[in-house]
């Protein structure tokens, strides 16, 4: 029985159907695994490649999956750029002829022939080398490649060339394939190069915002900081307060973002922090509704230039009073002169003892009027700035020989302690001067404004040791008005000032406190509201200037 349905199956054919039908099955899975692998191909393509993958890593895993399906010796990435094409990659590492970078010629260039024509091309290596890159091939063992035109949109953006050491039949639907696998490709490549981009411009702007020398912070419009350059850090040390108003010392009410969310605009101030005195530009940020979400604050430390300011100006008063002085002298020296010469020759006939008194007090005012003027001309001097041997006494000495009768005739007593035996300083006598006319002029304005019968100036000069230094010391008290503890903070900042308009600039204290500290030194306040003030002037002793 069984004999004969084997006889009849031969005889219908149906076995043979079977193997045939086999055949066919078998070729369609492996036809469905090909199709398989290469949606895996470009699926892994689109979800691997990302800017932290090189593109060498890339080739490698494409590679590696090609290969699976196709006999592939070798796989080259070309980037067109500035209309040069460049080889930038290659794999396997062995596979390489032409180094990285070679800028490939235009010239019978496959390469190029890819781009021109905007085809893939299919090329049997050729004994004769028609090609620049069939030396190459031949090399290498290569004996087919396909050349795929990379196009991103309308724009060519490079070429990918996929090498076999055997001469390969690529049919309809494997050329479709690489036509989608190279699209894909030349999408992930301009995604990379444009995130690229962007990220090396978030780096400079970056770099650039940690780099600038002045204060930048971002806050949000309840003034909390968002974001600070490293110019906030060496400023204020340790950044710990997370609030803007906090950290600059200001009332919340006081806040520049108040008046950017009501004016839509920049604000600019000045500002004091840290005994510093700032300039704050606060720019309104705006989002794409036009909606302002953040503040950017741009503050400067400019304590430096306005104290050089300050001094500039101060120079430009002196260089006017040199000037005037200059005047003065030469109007007033003649007829001082004639004055002082016959009074001495009437003084030498003159024998009537009242008259002769009289004579002489002529002859002490002649003289007194001449030094008033030398020492204004002296002390208006500021050209010359050359450090030397001087003393601190003569300059109190000669500040008060042409603005002590002045001081005296507002019922204010000056009393002098100077030290005989002081120490010589290096410094600048005129520089030195034009601190103590300060000091003196502020004892007598923080005099003025009281109605205490007894008004007094003191002036003491001193020998003190601190720390082992030797300083020289110059003291001016007054039983004035005194300096309350808020404003005490703020008195050497350039044109701060609690007298009446008109009254005082702000630069005294500035200018001399910049004096100061080019000669070494400094100068201390102590006040006491109602009491009275005591300004201490403290350079270095000669010795210790020049150790």
């Amino acid at each position: 029985m069984n004999e004969r349905q084997q006889l009849i199956n031969m005889l219908t054919g149906v076995q043979s159907s079977k193997r045939s039908y086999y055949t066919e099955l078998k070729k369609m899975v492996t036809e469905l695994k090909k199709k398989n692998m290469q949606l895996e191909i470009i699926n892994d393509i689109t979800k691997s490649f990302n800017i932290n993958m090189s593109m060498d890593d890339m080739l490698k895993n494409t590679f590696d999956k090609l290969k699976e399906i196709f006999p592939l010796a070798r796989i080259s990435l070309s980037l067109y750029e500035q209309e040069q094409l460049i080889l930038t990659n290659v794999y396997p590492a062995h596979a390489l002829y032409f180094p990285v970078g070679f800028v490939l010629p235009k010239e019978r260039s496959l390469y190029w022939k890819a781009i021109q024509s905007l085809e893939k091309i299919f090329y049997e290596v050729q004994k004769e080398p028609a090609f620049i890159e069939t030396t190459v091939y031949e090399a290498l063992g290569i004996q087919s490649v396909l050349f795929i035109p990379l196009m991103r949109k309308t724009q060519v953006i490079g070429v990918l060339s996929i090498g076999s050491k055997e001469i390969v039949a690529y049919d309809e639907a494997d050329l479709s394939f690489f036509q989608q696998f190279g699209d894909q490709l030349a999408v992930c490549i301009e995604n990379a190069r444009l995130y690229n981009e962007v990220l090396t411009s978030k780096k400079e702007w970056e770099e650039t915002f940690r780099a600038v020398s002045e204060m930048i912070f971002v806050v949000d419009l309840d003034g909390n900081i968002l974001r600070y350059n490293d110019a906030v850090k060496t400023f204020f040390s340790d950044v710990q307060q997370t609030n803007i108003c906090q950290l600059l010392g200001i009332e919340p009410s006081e806040s520049p973002i108040i008046e950017n969310i009501e004016t839509k605009k920049p604000v600019h101030r000045h500002l004091h922090i840290q005994q510093r005195v700032c300039e704050l530009h606060s720019y309104p940020v705006w989002n794409e509704q036009q909606k302002m979400y953040a503040v950017i604050m741009y503050i400067n430390d400019i304590t430096e230039r306005l104290q050089i300011e300050a001094q500039l100006v101060q120079s430009g008063k002196l260089a006017a009073i040199g000037e005037m002085a200059a005047g003065i002298a030469h109007e007033l020296n003649n007829p001082l002169t004639a004055i002082l010469g016959n009074t001495q020759l009437l003084l030498r006939t003159m024998k009537d003892e009242r008259s002769y008194k009289l004579l002489s007090d002529i002859y002490s005012c002649g003289k007194r009027c001449k030094t008033i003027i030398q020492n204004l001309l002296t002390f208006s001097r500021q050209d010359e700035y050359m450090f030397e041997e001087c003393s601190i006494n003569e300059a109190v000495e000669q500040v008060l020989g042409f603005i002590g009768d002045q001081i005296q005739k507002q019922n204010i007593t000056i009393q002098k302690q100077l030290d005989d035996s002081l120490e010589l300083i290096e410094g600048n006598i005129q520089q030195i001067g034009q601190i103590i006319l300060n000091l003196l002029i502020n004892a007598k304005d923080a005099l003025e404004e009281i109605e205490d019968e007894k008004k007094t100036i003191t002036i003491e000069t001193k020998l003190v040791t601190e720390a082992e230094k030797r300083w020289v010391v110059l003291c001016v008290k007054d039983n004035g008005k005194g300096i309350s503890e808020q404003h005490l903070q703020e008195i050497f900042h350039p044109f701060f000032t609690t007298k009446r308009p008109g009254k005082g600039t702000g630069l005294g204290l500035s200018v001399s406190l910049g004096i100061a500290q080019a000669h070494g030194g400094t100068i201390e306040v102590s006040s006491e509201l109602g009491e009275g003030s005591e300004f201490r002037l403290k350079l270095p002793a000669k010795e210790e200037r020049r150790g």
